[in-house]
């Protein structure tokens, strides 16, 4: 595992986190004496969501959906209940 000093990682931070974001890990010294072991986490790589069309297939619509308990709705709206 490499060890880098502090003023090394100060100035490369962006380079380390990348190489630390692909599994390698390092440590940053000072003055020779580690202070902290820099570690990928362990986190999923997110995806893209997909949302269009997600259920394709999964879910059928009635053909006579917009006139679905058509009857039941008149009545409600004209106040025969």
């Amino acid at each position: 595992m490499e060890t880098v000093n502090i003023h090394q990682a100060k100035t490369h931070l962006s380079r380390l986190v990348d190489r630390a974001a692909k599994g390698e890990s390092f440590v940053i010294a000072k003055a020779g004496q580690p202070l902290v072991k820099v570690v990928p986490l362990d986190t999923p790589n997110p995806t893209k969501l997909k949302r269009t069309g997600f259920m394709i297939g999964q879910i059928k619509v009635p053909d006579d959906f917009d006139r679905m308990a058509q009857d039941e709705i008149e009545a409600l709206f004209n106040g025969e209940t």
